[in-house]
């Protein structure tokens, strides 16, 4: 196995575009996108029917085993003028444009300041995962990641190296099998996005950094499994790492904390450390994962457990995390496992106080980003209203048409609610999805019996039907939109449809990133860095330098610490 060194400037590829003098598509070359409705019906179907291809199929649309054809080179970047680096880990970032490109702007800057600490941008921008929502297209990397870090450093500084960039694939990345992803990041040797070369050629990566420090970055197939390749690419990695060095392992996902539930979903990363980091002897000091979309930090003895998916999507709330988590899983049936160890949660942004409060959003946001979920509900309410309206009146012959379908229409909103609860064995979602639909129907109920004060509900047909889609209609997709929020709101309680509950919301604030700094002494310094509020208001700046951002905030953007530095040695 070959280890390449980090490459030069190419001054080649130093040419980008004229600076843009608008906003305008054709200016900056790229559409910017809004944040996504995640509650979308079509979405919805369209993430589901991806996500049942996938279990059905996606063995054989898993492209890591073709990976074994291309370069299994590891990339030396462990070679610098002043035996230091400063490194860049953001991830889950391909959402609407304003939250990503508010993360991309601070990572392109040549410096951030925080608390009277310079922190100088990352040599390497670690990129962990979902690149791009809600499904992998070409048009989505465009438009969703690629146009706006491309804006937010066209070129790198004249004379200064071109910073290198590495990516993870999440789940997102997963859906069209690799095929955008590995065009994007994989493509060619000499690839860059703006001012960032990209140089990987599979989708996981070994980079040797200075001061004893090695990155390894695992891509596990919606955390089902390490394929053999990429096992066998780790192994001549590993040939390179010895007793005395230590490593930051990347991984899609925070399965530590997903362990918690499902105790098989550590083992992956349990065998990769074990049976190809363990011969070495070199300690595993960081993990690192984005996929839930805040920060978190689990502190032990031997390790960091870091969760940060804060680029760019919706803000996932940390009132759920556990206190400590046993890492691995005492309850997984792994018979080799590593000795379970205990972490202790030390850090989450947002934290639990403001996760609640951002929680009870979801009464005017949901309704606000997901439209046309509201419209569903007030269809299938409005329709099952009239077919129970009709089943009690037993009036003309087309009535009793809308009287026929009555029971399946309440089996709809039964088994819709139900599985909306993700029921996984566990008595509390179906409970909890059960009531949820009980409490649809009694809507219907109580809706059926307001109808039925009307006079218009003896109208000449189709006179009721008009009126029921034009007042009955918009009115109980209000109000079922709203029993759905009181439902998100309660069953988060109890740890089911967390995700809903701030995916509906689509909240765009409260974003975070990684800044590393390893000195000339070894030591790993990690900063986490956080930003309350997003930009929403931008301007071109067609007279800035080569290297400076196309697009900049009208109002400037403050980021924070989320705590102290974190000293690893």
């Amino acid at each position: 196995m070959t280890i390449v060194p980090r490459q030069p400037l190419d001054e080649s590829e130093a040419g980008v575009p004229n600076r843009p003098r608008s906003l305008d598509p054709q200016e900056i070359g790229f559409t910017r996108k809004g944040p996504i409705g995640w509650l979308a019906p079509l979405l919805l179907l369209s993430t589901g029917l991806r996500t049942l291809l996938h279990v059905l199929f996606g063995a054989y649309l898993d492209k890591r085993e073709l990976q074994n054809a291309l370069d299994g080179d590891v990339f030396d970047h462990s070679a610098t003028a002043t035996d230091e680096l400063w490194l860049d880990y953001v991830a889950d970032l391909g959402d609407g444009f304003d939250a990503t490109y508010s993360v991309a702007y601070l990572l392109a800057q040549d410096e951030l300041e925080v608390d009277g600490e310079r922190l100088p941008r990352g040599r390497l921008l670690l990129m962990g995962g979902d690149q791009v929502y809600p499904v992998a297209s070409g048009d989505g990397y465009e438009n969703r990641m690629k146009g706006p870090y491309r804006a937010a450093l066209p070129e790198a500084p004249a004379g200064a190296p071109r910073p290198t960039l590495f990516a993870l694939p999440g789940n997102h990345d997963w859906y069209d099998g690799l095929t955008a992803f590995l065009r994007l990041f994989a493509r060619r040797k000499d690839g860059h996005i703006g001012g960032w070369r990209t140089e990987q050629r599979r989708s996981y990566f070994a980079v040797k950094l200075p001061g004893n420090w090695w990155l390894f970055a695992v891509d596990e197939q919606f955390g089902a499994y390490i394929d053999d390749p990429q096992l066998l690419y780790f192994e001549r990695a590993a040939e390179h790492v010895g007793p005395d060095d230590r490593v930051i392992l990347m991984t899609p996902s925070p399965t530590w904390v997903k362990a918690r539930q499902d105790p098989d979903a550590y083992d992956a990363v349990d065998y990769f450390i074990r049976t190809i980091l363990g011969p070495t002897q070199a300690q595993v000091r960081v993990l690192v994962s984005g996929d839930l979309h805040h920060y978190a930090r689990y502190s032990g003895e031997d390790r960091e457990l870091i969760t940060c998916g804060g680029g760019g999507a919706y803000t996932l709330g940390t009132q759920n995390l556990p206190d400590h988590l046993m890492v691995p899983p005492k309850e997984t049936l792994a018979r080799s496992r590593s000795r379970s160890r205990r972490y202790e949660r030390t850090a989450t942004f947002p934290d639990s106080k403001t996760s609640w409060r951002l929680g009870w959003g979801v009464f005017h946001r949901v309704p606000h980003r997901n439209p046309g979920f509201a419209t569903m509900l007030g269809i299938i309410h409005t329709l099952t209203m009239l077919a129970l309206a009709g089943a009690v009146s037993q009036g003309g012959n087309i009535q009793r048409l809308f009287s026929i379908p009555l029971v399946a229409m309440l089996m709809l909103i039964m088994a819709g609610t139900v599985l909306f609860a993700k029921p996984d064995g566990h008595v509390r979602h179906w409970v909890l999805g059960a009531a949820h639909g009980l409490s649809q129907i009694a809507l219907v109920i109580g809706g059926t019996w307001v109808w039925e004060q009307f006079p218009f509900r003896n109208w000449q047909w189709p006179g009721p039907l008009a009126v029921a889609a034009i007042a009955y209609g918009p009115l109980i997709a209000i109000v079922s939109t709203q029993l759905l929020a009181l439902y998100l709101l309660v069953a988060a309680r109890f740890d089911v449809n967390v995700n809903e509950l701030y995916a509906g919301q689509g909240i765009e604030h409260a974003k975070s990133f990684l800044r590393l700094h390893i000195n000339a002494d070894g030591v790993l310094t990690i900063h986490p860095l956080g930003v309350q509020r997003i930009c929403k208001d931008w301007e071109a700046d067609p007279d800035g330098e080569p290297h400076a951002p196309w697009i900049r905030p009208r109002t400037p953007l403050t980021v924070h610490r989320i705590e102290p530095p974190i000293t690893v040695v």
